[in-house]
Parts: C-alpha cells; structure tokens; sequence
C-alpha cells in the first residue's frame, strides 16, 4: 500500500483514466480539464521559509518531491509539486518521487535550506531549495550526474494549483519560460541554464510525465487553457558534460509580477539567496536563548533549534501572530473531494494550537510571538459574544464553526503569563470570561459543558475542557483585579471554584468497568460520570459505554496547577490510561488520543476517510508523540525529573531526517511485514505539527528547570498553596 501511495502522488493518473479531448486550433494541449486535483500526503519531510517579510512564499517537501508551495499567506497552497523526470529518450523514464532511495537533510543547522538526494541504479539527483528573503520565489539547485557513462535527460514538471484551487488554471511559455495563471495569482518557472524545451499540458491526459512515460519524448504544446495544468522544461543538462542547473519558480498576482520575481532571483542565484536566507534566520536564533542543557547530544541541540525555526515560519507573513498548525492536508482532507476545495485544513489556525505555540516560543525566549499570538487571537479571533473561533484563516475568517470551550480558556491563560494587564487586552479577555460563564448548549447544557472537547470530535463534560476554563476564570480575575474590576474577579473565582467542585461528579466514575477505584473518563455526555450513558466515538469508531472510554486530558488538571500530581484519583487515571492507551515502541511510549480512536489510516495503512460507516471500525487512531511531552510534564510535577528527561529524549526520536515531527506515529495496530510501518515511526499523518514542535520546547526547558514551567502561579496559589 506504501508504494501504492507513492505512485499516486506524482501529479499524472494514467492516460486511460482521463477521456483526451482533440486540441484545438489554437494550440491548447489536448485533454482537458485533467484529471481532479489532490493534494499530496501530509507526511512533509521539510519545510521552508524566510525570516523577513519581503518573501511572503514557504514551500514543503514530500517523498523526494518539493510538494506545495504557499504563497502570498500560509493559508493559501498555491503549487502542488515540483518533479524531476529523468529519461534516456527511447525506453526509459523515472520520476524522482517514485525512487526509493531517498535522503532529506536541512543543510545548516541554523536555516531552513533543505537537500534531498536519490540514488537510482542509473543516476544520481541532488536538488536543494531554499526561498529568496528578498521576494517571492523558490530557488532550486540542482546537481545532476548519470551513473552509466551515457547522457540523460532531465525535465522539470511543475504542477501550479493557483489560489487553492487547481480546476481553473491556464498555463502557456513565455520565451524560455513556463507561466501560469487563474487569474486571481501566478507562477513562473524558469531555469539557468534556460529551459531547452517546454511544454503545457492537463493531468494525466497530456502533461509531460504522462508523454515521457508512453513514449519517453515530450510533445511541446505552447498552451493548456482552464483546467488543470501541468507544465513541463527540459533542463540543459545531460548528467556528463553539463551536470547543474538553476531552478526558480517566482509568484505574483498577475504573469508579469511573477515573472519578474523570478528572473531576479535567477540573475541573484542560488547561492546568494541561500546566503541571505541562512543569515536572516541566524539572526533569529541569536535573539532566542541558548539551548537548554537538558538535551544532550547534538541531535537533539539540533532538533531543538530546527523546532524554533520551523514554529517561526508557520508564521504567516501578512496577519503578525497567526501560526498555522501544519503545512499540509492530511487524507481525505487534501482529495479536495466535496467541501475541501478549497482545502482547509491544516493550514489555518487554532486558537488551542496557536496556545501550545505560543507558550513553547515563549519558553524558547521568544515573547514577542507570544504576544503576536496573544493579540492576534483577541482581536481577528474574537466573535461579538466573546468566544474565539474553532479555526481560522490567516486573516481570521472562520472555517470550522464549532464552540470549544478550552479554545476560549486558553487565551486568557496566556494573558496572565504574559502579565498582560493592559485595557485592551482586559476587554477582550472580559468578553471571552463572561462566554466561559453563560455558554449554553442546543441541548440546555450550561458551561463547562462544550459542544466540542479538545479532539474536536464530541460534546460533553471534559477534564481537560474543565481544567482550560477553572484555570481561564482565576486568570480573568487576576486581570480583572488589575484592571478595578473587582466584583468581577470575586464572579470568575467563584466560578472556577464551583465547577472544581462539581468536577468529580461530571467526569469521575467511581463504578466504571476500566478500574475498581475512581478513574477520570475522556468525557461524560450528561455530566454523570456513574451512568452507563452510550456514545459513538466516531471516525468509523465503535459505540461505548461513557465509563469505558479513557484519555489523559485530566493530566490538564495538574499541569494547570488545580490538582496535585500525587492525588489517588490522578495517580489511578494514569495506571487506567497506560493500561488501556498506552504502547511502548522501539522509540518510546506513546499514548492514543483515547480509547477506540479512529482517526488515522486503514488497518492496510491507506488513508484516513470520514464517510466510512460508523461501528465498521476500518480506521485506527494512531499514537500521538505530543502526549509524551504532556506526560513528561506531569512526571516533573510529581518529582521525577530523571523520566521526564526520558520523554523528551523518546519525543525527539520521532523526528523525520528532515527534522518535522509528525501528528502521529504507528502503533499497534500497524501492518505488519511490510516496509515503511515501523513501531514508533511517523505516519502521513500532519507534518510539522506544530504543536509537537512547541511540546518539545516547552518540556525542554521544563526539565532543564526540573518544574512545570507553564503553570499559572495564581492558579496553583489558590487551589494547591504558593
């Protein structure tokens, strides 16, 4: 299946799949529209950026292939690969994504330039990218050798999906280079030497790698009108005589700006642009704080500073402190099927992430993304009743709409770490206190109550929802208090204060099938934790008894300071979840989300999909490495430095060459016999998530600190003493 998925990425279906269409008489490639664009896999092994704002252009890397490139905000995906065609002109022809001998490496460890090199049994292939911080463009440069004495041919075939939306684009050649337009953006391509050959075509009817498959000779069509458009150069190089090439692809809002863009960076360089590129990003670093002395080695020196430079470039250039999750589109989510074109996910921003983003940055010694992120949430994120969004665009427009309460919390606790006590932030922090006080269900249900929990997935009460809102409200007073308001502090205290009362009542069963003794459940649908109440889980999942599902969301409620870490009912809730969610793997022990999770691949380990039949259980949510980081947390809390260092140690294992850290890695439940499903290896699932990025800052430091450095002081002060 791994291989399947490889051959499906490569940007062409085959001919067959696609009725042709006769080209018309002025000169389109036949074949129109091609076939339904998809996004490809969400397992990015690189990602990069610039550090100024002059560039606003990131681009991914993804099975030996530069995969999307963004452009004019992190929002937008508006490429979807570039491919290298190798051919000897009469029975041979390989794509470099389908090799299976692929390396991937950031060349420095203070930059975000990236090198991927594959070995062929006939040639070798190293192509290394970076973007100009002086425009918009990506430069490649590219070292190209045949390996059999005889010259080769070597094409570019360049896939653009302008503006998020690959159906409606245009392409022709300009001279020696590849434009393409929808005309809402545009992309060019050119290359140096110039470009000996160019064609325009439609997926998998008459783009470049589907003509050099059948008949290994490319039939230069000048252009491909509305669809969608593959464009196809043939480089100068023969891999003897003439071994390396320049690569640039240069965006703008119309073909002339694009163009332009990418005849500078071609006159500039590769070098020059990898230079300036590495500075501006050095520069960065040098303004954070040394690493800390709990990592150890210079891999994990190296995974922390690559940690640093990629939550910084998910920083989208136009709208200062929206951080995107993760560069990517992970399963269904990139087949831009119905309701995903544009795609969406996982490119937007989430006020729960943009939290863990946040406070991982800050740890770093990086406070003013910290408070970027702070106002950014509290102004583009905020709706007239006080709640902040489920996700947004990077310009804050709503995607998902549902009401999660943790992601209204979790602002205000940022807020008071940052002592932010100033008027404007208290305004938007008193809106979002008195939402956490009066939000109501459809159902009746009164806070903490939340249509969604932290999974995103199911309404009810959950500890960890509860633990954002107590430690939401005590913060609120605190800013309240500053700001003279103080029969507001003594309401949110009050608050906070009944619902950890009521908290055990809600989310602690004391006759749960898990454990003879009171354990902490993912949720409760009707606030009894003793009732039987039945739910589906969802993602083809199974329907369970409430009391028989499990998560270490409570653990919230220690890292927040409302519980202590040697309470029974905490330390009985760990030994359940280990028992019921917990896997040791070759990399380290990692936890699933909870309890018959779905969301992740088939048990053939093909993609994830969200129409399959609920209780068909064909989909296994895999284990989640950013749990680690949370545990590690909890142990510091508890006194165990020794193991906490151990988790951070088994986090960073999980790392691709490339230095992203992935969602999720394989469990087990993974296939078995077959390459590429290691144990504790990283899945397609979303990569770099960000979170995990900032997971391993934070417990970085914490271990280094050997304490819980994100606790809110007045919290712990007022429920577990200063």
């Amino acid at each position: 299946m791994r291989r399947m998925t490889v051959l499906a990425v490569t940007g062409v279906l085959a001919a067959g799949l696609v009725p042709a269409a006769a080209a018309d008489p002025a000169g389109d490639a036949p074949g129109a529209p091609g076939a339904h664009p998809r996004w490809l896999p969400a397992d990015k092994t690189g990602f990069g950026g610039s550090r100024g704002k002059d560039s606003t252009i990131w681009y991914t890397l993804q099975g030996g292939q530069l995969s999307e490139i963004y452009y004019p905000d992190l929002s937008t995906p508006t490429v979807r690969s570039l491919n290298l065609v190798v051919s000897d002109g009469r029975s041979y022809t390989a794509v470099d994504a389908e090799e299976k001998r692929q390396e991937v490496r950031r060349v420095s460890a203070d930059g975000l330039t990236y090198q991927q090199t594959i070995r062929a049994d006939r040639w070798f292939l190293r192509k290394t990218y970076v973007t100009d911080p002086a425009r918009s463009s990506v430069v490649v440069d590219v070292d190209f050798r045949s390996l059999t004495g005889k010259p080769l041919d070597l094409y570019a075939v360049l896939d653009p999906d302008l503006d998020n939306n690959g159906t409606d684009d245009s392409a022709r050649t300009e001279g020696d280079a590849l434009v393409a337009t929808d005309g809402n953006a545009a992309s060019a391509l050119v290359a140096r030497p110039a470009l000996r050959q160019t064609s325009n075509g439609y997926a998998g009817t008459s783009d470049g790698i589907t003509q050099l498959k059948k008949d290994f000779r490319l039939t230069g069509y000048p252009s491909a009108g509305k669809g969608n458009v593959v464009q196809t150069g043939r480089l100068d190089v023969d891999g003897l005589r003439q071994r390396s090439a320049e690569l640039v692809i240069g965006m703008g809002a119309e073909p002339k700006a694009a163009l332009d863009t990418a005849r500078a960076s071609l006159r500039q360089g590769f070098r020059q642009a990898a230079r300036d590129n590495e500075a501006g990003w050095r520069r960065y670093l040098d303004g954070l704080k040394p690493a800390p002395r709990s990592l150890r080695t210079p891999a994990e020196r190296d995974l922390y500073r690559a940690s640093a430079l990629l939550l910084a470039a998910s920083e989208d250039k136009l709208n200062p402190g929206a951080f995107i999750a993760s560069p990517s589109m992970p399963w269904a989510f990139g087949n831009n099927g119905k309701g995903y074109l544009p795609s969406g996910t996982y490119h937007l921003v989430w006020p729960r992430d943009l939290y863990q983003i946040a406070t991982g940055m800050l740890a770093a010694g990086d406070r003013a993304a910290a408070e970027r992120s702070l106002e950014y949430m509290f102004t583009k994120q905020q709706y007239p009743d006080g709640h902040l969004a489920q996700n947004t665009h990077v310009d804050g427009t709503p995607y998902w709409t549902s009401v999660q309460l943790d992601e209204t919390a979790l602002p205000i606790v940022l807020a008071e770490q940052l002592k932010a006590y100033d008027a404007k932030t208290w305004q938007g922090v008193r809106k979002a206190a008195e939402f956490l006080l009066t939000y109501k269900g459809s159902n009746g249900l009164a806070s903490p109550y939340s249509q969604q929990e932290r999974w995103e997935e199911q309404d009810g009460y959950s500890p960890s929802t509860i633990a954002s809102v107590i430690a939401g409200l005590v913060c609120a007073a605190e800013l309240a208090k500053a700001n003279g308001a103080a029969a507001d502090a003594q309401r949110y205290l009050a608050a906070a204060d009944d619902f950890k009362a009521k908290l055990p009542r809600w989310t602690v069963t004391t006759n749960g099938p898990l454990s003879p003794e009171p354990y902490f459940l993912r949720l409760t649908k009707d606030g009894n934790a003793d009732n039987g109440t039945r739910y589906n889980l969802g993602n083809s999942s199974y329907t369970a008894d409430q009391r028989a599902v499990t998560d270490a969301g409570f653990l919230e409620l220690v890292r927040l300071g409302i519980y202590r870490p040697d309470d029974p009912i905490i330390r009985n809730s760990i030994a359940v979840t280990d028992k019921a969610i917990g896997v040791t793997t070759p990399t380290g022990q990692f936890w699933h989300r909870y309890t018959g999770d779905g969301y992740g691949e088939r048990a053939d380990g093909s993609q994830w999909d969200m129409d399959l039949p609920q209780g068909s259980r064909q989909t296994f949510g895999r284990l989640w490495p950013l749990l680690a980081g949370e545990r590690g947390e909890y142990d510091l809390a508890n006194g165990d430095r020794a193991m906490a260092a151990k988790r951070l140690r088994d986090l960073g294992r999980v790392a691709h060459t490339g230095d992203t850290m992935p969602e999720q890695v394989w469990d087990e439940n993974a296939p078995s016999g077959q390459p590429g499903f290691g144990k504790g290896t990283p899945t397609q699932s979303a990569t770099p998530l960000a979170w995990t990025h900032a997971q391993y800052l934070r417990l970085a430091w914490a271990v280094q600190a050997g304490a819980v450095i994100e606790q809110p002081t007045v919290v712990r002060c007022r429920y577990l003493g200063c």
